[in-house]
């Protein structure tokens, strides 16, 4: 971790991914101009987060397979590409089926970029530090969402939508020189085992994680902490703030950066305790999940309009959920060797995101039905009923997770002889040998 070299690949990969975040986020602070550019309802606002995120999910095994085959620097450079080519098309078009188009773009793009930056991180880095260093990508990533929150925003509403995107999309062009230049998957006299050398012995790796409890455990896991956040960044917590709280724009691009801020405050904290902890990263994540849903139930519940405060504690909490969803890919990695860890990342990472779409786009058809499609009736009521949505979708998701917990600790205590029980009885062991 001392060679200069090392840092160069790191800062310049946690760049590319930040970028991509904030590519990927644009679409939560321009949901109220695209309303007006586009002339659609929420329904139709849905569809353009969906497309992208049906696409972001259904490329993330196939990226998996193609960095396992190929190496991570490859597909960050094409992901790159097709995520600039989205922005542009999406900042040049006037039509709902041409900027539907231009997300999908930035959703395929965007699959390839996260995944093989942490793979860069295990070839790059001791397996001790793992768990923190990849902690630190996810945290410096949603920075992303910072750019995208404020000067994204300011630059849309100041110049316009077509400035706004092109510019976001000459970001991306320096991040993928950077790469070009600096980015190689893994050092020199590395010792790591050689990649697959056929196409059919990757795809064999791929089902053997998939039948892994552990890979399931870590999908679920990333299912239930990542989709609530995303739900409000990407698309619905804007729109939200504008229509149902009465907030003015700048100030609703603004409290989203808490969201970012509470992240990148936990994740080390999160980091530390997952390698502090390894046997209990699923009490980790359903702690997690119990929060968050504390939080929504108390600002759905509050009677009326929920004060500043109360959006702000919710945007706390959910934010905790970014750092708390990477806990999944820890799972990836304990349970799966490095020359299928693409594949199994990708696994992992569809959780989050098929939770965020199914909800994206359950949120939208139950606003557009109370509201009845318009947006001068997008009322406190209906984001309340909308929102809702989300215990169904993440109590499926907890309820799958402790399946899984259940078959990885069956698993493991039969591979390793190591039998990991109740929380309550760590707990209680622990306090009677301090006594």
């Amino acid at each position: 971790m001392g060679s200069r070299r090392v840092w160069w690949v790191f800062g310049v990969g946690v760049f590319a991914y930040l970028i991509t975040v904030m590519q990927r986020s644009t679409l939560g602070v321009a949901a109220v101009d695209a309303t007006e550019r586009f002339q659609i309802d929420a329904a139709a606002l849905s569809t353009l987060a969906v497309a992208q995120l049906i696409v972001y999910a259904a490329m993330q095994v196939p990226v998996g397979v193609l960095i396992d085959r190929l190496g991570p620097r490859v597909l960050i450079l094409a992901g790159l590409a097709v995520v600039m080519a989205g922005q542009v098309w999406l900042g040049l078009t006037t039509e709902l089926g041409g900027a539907i188009v231009g997300r999908m773009l930035v959703g395929l793009g965007d699959a390839a970029v996260f995944t093989s930056v942490l793979r860069l991180v295990n070839s790059w880095f001791p397996t001790r530090r793992v768990p923190i260093v990849s902690q630190w990508v996810g945290n410096i990533g949603q920075i992303g969402q910072i750019l995208s929150a404020v000067p994204f925003s300011f630059v849309l509403h100041a110049f316009g939508w077509s400035p706004a995107f092109l510019s976001a999309a000459g970001l991306v062009l320096l991040a993928l020189v950077g790469v070009v230049i600096v980015v190689r998957d893994r050092p020199s006299g590395s010792d790591e085992a050689p990649r697959p050398e056929t196409w059919g012995h990757v795809v064999r790796e791929v089902v053997i994680s998939l039948r892994r409890p552990g890979t399931r455990l870590g999908f679920w896991s990333h299912f239930v902490t990542q989709s609530s956040g995303t739900v409000l960044t990407l698309l619905w917590g804007f729109p939200f703030m504008v229509y149902a709280l009465g907030y003015p724009q700048p100030l609703a691009a603004s409290l989203l950066i808490v969201i970012v801020v509470s992240g990148m405050i936990a994740g080390p904290i999160l980091g530390v305790l997952t390698a502090r902890f390894p046997y209990r990263r699923s009490n980790l994540v359903l702690g997690i999940v119990t929060v968050m849903g504390v939080a929504w139930a108390a600002l759905l519940l509050w009677p009326g309009v929920p004060p500043m405060w109360l959006v702000i504690v919710l945007f706390v909490v959910v934010g905790v959920g970014g750092p708390g969803s990477l806990i999944g890919f820890d799972f990836a990695r304990t349970f799966n060797p490095i020359r299928a860890l693409g594949g199994a990342n990708g696994i992992v990472n569809v959780g989050g995101f098929l939770a965020s779409f199914v909800m994206m786009f359950l949120i939208g058809l139950i606003i557009d039905a109370v509201s009845g499609g318009s947006r001068a009736d997008y009322s406190m009521d209906s984001f309340r009923i909308a929102f809702s949505v989300q215990y169904l979708v993440v109590g499926f998701g907890v309820a799958m997770l402790l399946v899984a917990r259940s078959r990885t600790r069956r698993r493991f205590a039969e591979d390793e002889g190591i039998a990991v029980g109740p929380l309550w009885i760590a707990v209680r062991a622990r306090l009677c040998r301090r006594r």
